[in-house]
């Protein structure tokens, strides 16, 4: 019976201690990174303004399929590791700026938007990813920090380059 003590004390513990580090982390983040791609910037626009593009060399993601809502909003439901969430396009600026904004039900436990930036450089094209998002849950604050604010915004950016047939290493910018 004292070992179940123990252990059940230990656990708690542990979640107490999971509960305050997530606390003490900012619920708002903001992560960008970019690329650049030997490619003209109208290629590249075409895909990312296409958010299912890359299913299938983006490995993450397994679902992408575009819909409108009862609004007359473009809407891309997809599941990128493990997670379903739905994203709105809030704004375009061919073939430059891109917004996907997350659209969270109450009680979400994250959310926020993907601004895409495409810029063209005088061998292709530089992009920029940055999420603008909040994360709830403390637990889930500090598990995010731990893996990186950068995680999703890198695959997203090697698989980009890799549908391009390219070889890229995204470069985390401030």
């Amino acid at each position: 019976m004292k070992w179940i003590l123990i252990v059940v004390g230990v656990v708690v513990a542990l979640g107490v201690l999971v509960w305050i580090g997530g606390s003490l982390i900012p619920r708002q983040h903001r992560a960008a990174s970019g690329i650049a791609l030997n490619q003209p910037t109208d290629s590249v626009w075409v895909v990312v303004r296409d958010l299912g593009a890359l299913k299938g060399t983006w490995k993450e993601m397994t679902t992408a399929v575009r819909s409108t809502d009862s609004q007359g909003r473009e809407v891309w439901d997809e599941t990128v590791g493990g997670f379903a969430m739905r994203l709105i396009i809030a704004e375009e600026a061919p073939p430059h700026r891109l917004v996907a904004n997350v659209d969270s039900p109450p009680g979400a436990a994250f959310g926020g938007r993907w601004v895409y930036e495409l810029a063209p450089t005088e061998g292709g094209t530089a992009v920029t990813v940055a999420e603008e998002g909040w994360i709830g849950p403390p637990p889930f604050r500090l598990m995010s920090k731990a893996m990186g604010y950068h995680k999703s915004i890198d695959q997203y950016l090697t698989a980009l380059g890799r549908h391009f047939s390219e070889s890229v290493t995204p470069q985390h910018l401030p």
